[in-house]
């Protein structure tokens, strides 16, 4: 098994409301390959998920430089909305594609990556309820629990987050 030692890893959430096992697990495998995993948020401090997880965010958008980072994350929730027309979220992630980064998204957070529009001619999923905001993007929607495209991975909800860790690993092991 490759190790993944060196590799940065950003996960984005909402500071109140973000999906814990959507974060949790994800981070668990990336860390136990030895990925190092920050956090990032809107502001800094303790943040809250919906289901109780207290996690600390190590920096705020606006201090997050893509070039030190190997993959950007969007971590779904229902305070996950708050990213869905965030010019700073939108610049981060069309970044993260232009310099060819692994970017990805899980359940809701899906729409930030759409309205980016870093989805356009992609395969992709997130969250059915989301399903709209990512076609109307140009996202090929596919109804399936993980999708990877190129750099591209995202899942469609929290029961997919293992294998949504699984899958980040295997990219960034390439």
């Amino acid at each position: 098994m490759k190790t993944l030692k060196g590799k940065r890893v950003a996960m984005v959430i909402a500071h109140q409301g973000f999906r814990d096992e959507e974060l949790l697990k994800p981070k668990e495998i990336l860390e136990s390959r030895g990925a190092e995993v920050l956090l990032f948020s809107t502001q800094k401090g303790e943040a809250k998920g919906k289901l109780g997880a207290e996690v600390q965010v190590d920096g705020t958008l606006d201090q997050m430089n893509v070039d030190e980072l190997d993959a950007l994350l969007f971590v779904g929730g229902p305070g996950s909305r708050q990213f869905f027309h965030d010019a700073t979220a939108h610049r981060l992630l069309q970044e993260a594609e232009k310099k060819q980064k692994v970017f990805g998204s899980i359940c809701s957070a899906g729409a930030t990556l759409a309205y980016a529009g870093v989805l356009k001619g992609k395969k992709a999923t997130s969250y059915s309820t989301e399903r709209g905001d990512l076609e109307k993007n140009g996202a090929i929607f596919i109804d399936d629990s993980v999708v990877v495209e190129g750099k591209l991975v995202t899942a469609n909800g929290p029961h997919a987050a293992a294998a949504y860790g699984e899958a980040l690993v295997k990219l960034l092991e390439q």
